[in-house]
């Protein structure tokens, strides 16, 4: 009976025991299973983050390509209608100096003219203090004299008439003299009025920006540092506005000078490169951007002063040229302008058989001015001329920088040389921008004042302005009338318009004679008599 009851026992321990087994498999192989299932879907979910983060991250790259692209034609947009600004103001200071010059020649002749005027006046009040004796004389004789003739008696009366009349007309003329000159000086002061209404609303705005590229978006942070700290160090040290906006991977830096704003691209690039963008470093940083401009300014003197052949110099005008290197107008470099002048002008002196020397040392500092006008009030003419005197330059170079903008008589012939050599280099095809708005206005004005002389049939402004071709009726304007009509457009043209170097004016006449082989002509008989 034990034997039996442990046998039952030991059987279903046996059952029980596989029983377990048997879920302890099942068990493990679902949970197996469930593990697979799990590592596929996390593995699905992470090839889904993936994509979608090469997704965002194409999307971002994209939209910051379309915001960069943006901000290079807003910025370009932005230097061409500064441009066009700066072109206009230039052109209304150039036209009101030219009219104060007029004002003052005008000033000057009406002066002399007071001065002779007066002198007249002096003059005829004594005749006239001596005419009126001699025709109370000559009354008293007629009066005594009774063996005169009628006729005598008359020459005698109409001759003293005569003078009499001659003495209102001097009086006359002078009262008319006096009215045109006090009508003259007010119209003057209204011209003058009238330019500096017309020029008062007007600002200059060069091309006052640089960009600097970054290797990535963490730079910006670094160069704004900590509350501002490294950029405001940065324009303390430079004296140029630093720009760091959304465009990607770029700042501008803003400035007038530059020559400043060359140091502070320098100095940033250099503040990029060495990864270190401190307070305490930006300063040392800068003043070795600055040596290496310096340096660079010097060199870029020295070689022009070699090439040029010209010694004794001042190092205030040397390191003036050499900072024309870093100066533009109209997008033509001043320096390598002032060397092409020097040049020109020591070409033409030598042919007409002046001291080339001289003539090429005036060439090359008639613009110097304009390396200082950033920074100083006064006109480049102005500031080019005071330190010229400072520097004890001859006085045909310092006469050179007066009369290239007409602000004076020129004294010497290579004064005149050098405005001849400016307009030359600034006038040359491809030297200087020229928006495309101006060179329209100026084709169309030319063939508008072409158009508008008599006969004239049509007119085709080309080569960039420099040439008009007028095409005439033939049935107006004869072969004599041709030379005449094309010396007149001429003539209108420089009156109406300022414009660099010449314009030829060719005149066109022609007669087209034509008939067709099917027209029907009677033959010509002659009869014998």
């Amino acid at each position: 009976m034990i034997d039996f009851i442990i046998s039952n026992f030991l059987y279903l321990f046996i059952i029980v025991l596989f029983s377990v087994a048997i879920g302890i498999i099942g068990y493990h192989l679902i949970l197996v299973n469930k593990k697979s299932t799990a590592k596929q879907i996390v593995d699905k979910i992470r090839r889904d983050i993936e994509k979608d983060k090469k997704d965002e991250l194409y999307k971002f790259k994209v939209e910051m390509q379309t915001k960069r692209s943006k901000f290079e034609q807003e910025l370009r947009q932005r230097e061409e209608k500064y441009q066009r600004t700066e072109n206009q103001v230039l052109e209304k200071e150039k036209e009101l100096r030219r009219k104060e010059n007029q004002i003052k020649i005008l000033e000057n002749r009406f002066d002399a003219k007071e001065k002779k005027i007066n002198e007249l006046e002096e003059m005829l009040y004594e005749r006239h203090r001596k005419v009126d004796g001699l025709i109370e004389e000559q009354n008293k004789q007629l009066e005594t004299l009774s063996s005169l003739s009628i006729e005598d008696a008359k020459k005698q009366l109409l001759k003293n008439l005569e003078g009499q009349a001659k003495l209102e007309a001097v009086h006359l003329a002078n009262e008319i003299k006096e009215e045109a000159k006090e009508k003259a000086q007010r119209e003057a002061k209204e011209i003058i009025a009238l330019a500096i209404e017309n020029l008062a609303y007007e600002f200059t705005m060069e091309s006052t920006l640089s960009t600097v590229e970054l290797p990535n978006e963490r730079f910006k942070g670094m160069i704004i540092g900590r509350e501002g700290r490294n950029i405001r160090a940065f324009e303390e040290a430079t004296g140029v506005k630093v720009i760091v906006d959304d465009t990607p991977e770029l700042v501008v830096l803003s400035g007038y000078d530059p020559v400043a704003r060359e140091v502070a691209r320098i100095a940033m690039q250099n503040l990029i490169k060495n990864k270190s963008i401190n307070v305490n470093n930006i300063q040392q940083v800068v003043d070795k951007a600055s040596a290496e401009v310096q340096r660079s300014i010097i060199k870029a003197a020295d070689d022009t002063l070699r090439e040029l052949k010209i010694t004794d110099v001042h190092p205030k005008m040397r390191e003036n040229l050499g900072r024309l290197k870093y100066r533009y107008s109209y997008g033509q470099n001043m320096l390598q302008h002032s060397k092409e002048v020097a040049f020109l002008t020591g070409a033409m002196a030598a042919e007409l058989g002046f001291n080339v020397k001289l003539a090429r040392r005036a060439g090359l500092f008639h613009d110097i001015g304009k390396a200082i006008s950033n920074n100083s009030e006064g006109s480049h003419v102005t500031l080019g001329v005071e330190l010229a005197e400072k520097c004890n330059e001859h006085k045909v170079v310092i006469n050179a920088i007066l009369a290239h903008h007409e602000e004076a008589e020129p004294i010497h012939p290579i004064s005149v040389l050098v405005t001849a050599a400016d307009k030359i280099s600034g006038g040359r095809p491809g030297a200087r921008r020229d928006t495309l708005e101006a060179y329209t206005k100026r084709i169309t004005k030319l063939e508008e004042i072409a158009n508008s002389f008599e006969g004239v049939q049509k007119t085709y402004a080309i080569s960039a302005g420099r040439e008009i071709r007028v095409i005439v009726e033939p049935e107006q304007i004869a072969d004599d009338k041709a030379t005449v009509l094309s010396g007149d457009i001429a003539a209108k043209i420089r009156e109406s318009m300022e414009f660099p170097g010449q314009i030829k004016v060719c005149v066109i006449r022609q007669t087209i004679a034509s008939k067709f082989t099917d027209d029907y002509e009677p033959a010509v008989s002659l009869e014998e008599k």
